[in-house]
């Protein structure tokens, strides 16, 4: 996380609000001989503290979950951007890059198998919901063979979550004046992903 404290300041529900919102982030574990890292999407539970998500039994971090619970953080990334000086329309400033980052910490837990049906309907759904009008995809559409088939090929687990750390840089250390003539040129810029939400982001920031 950024060491800036000016970038670390915002409420935890609205770091979880996001993660949520995204659904999808980067699993990383610490091993003796490296690092284990995994592109997952995932469900947050109502309060925040746990997430569900499900991993291919012939992953690397499966195997090691098959030898008890490990700690892990779960790093979900947000709009980012490159920012150049000129923009702030002030003088003595630097090159940039602005970010929303929000980093899950805590323990994942290998499931009993028997669990990862109600988990991959859950998640389906909420993803699904977001498509409306679109009627909402359900499992039933898949032949049952190829569901045991798939239902193999996965395994379901649980993190508990454990800490929320969150890196919200959006200028909120330059004059309000600079920050928003920056994000107005952010906005039409393809150095980054999702810049105009980066410079909405911007200008509400305090």
């Amino acid at each position: 996380m950024h060491p800036n404290p000016i970038f670390r300041k915002t409420d935890v529900q609205k770091s979880l609000d996001f993660a949520n919102a995204v659904s999808f982030g980067t699993l990383c574990l610490s091993t003796d001989a490296e690092p284990l890292i995994s592109h997952i999407p995932f469900q947050l539970s109502a309060t925040g503290t746990t997430a569900d998500l499900h991993l291919v039994r012939s992953n690397p971090i499966t195997r090691r979950l098959q030898q008890g619970p490990l700690a892990a953080t779960l790093v979900v990334m947000g709009p980012h951007g490159y920012i150049s000086p000129d923009w702030y329309e002030i003088e003595n400033q630097v090159p940039t890059w602005n970010y929303v980052s929000v980093h899950l910490i805590g323990t994942l837990t290998l499931l009993d198998q028997d669990r990862l049906p109600p988990i991959l309907d859950a998640l389906s759904d909420h993803f699904e919901a977001q498509l409306s009008p679109k009627p909402i995809w359900k499992m039933a559409k898949v032949e049952k063979e190829s569901i045991e088939k798939m239902f193999h090929q996965i395994v379901p687990c649980k993190f508990d979550i454990s800490d929320v750390q969150s890196t919200w840089k959006l200028g909120q250390n330059k004059p309000d004046a600079a920050r928003h003539h920056a994000a107005d040129r952010l906005e039409t810029s393809a150095l980054g992903a999702e810049t105009k939400q980066l410079a909405k982001l911007m200008r509400d920031a305090k």
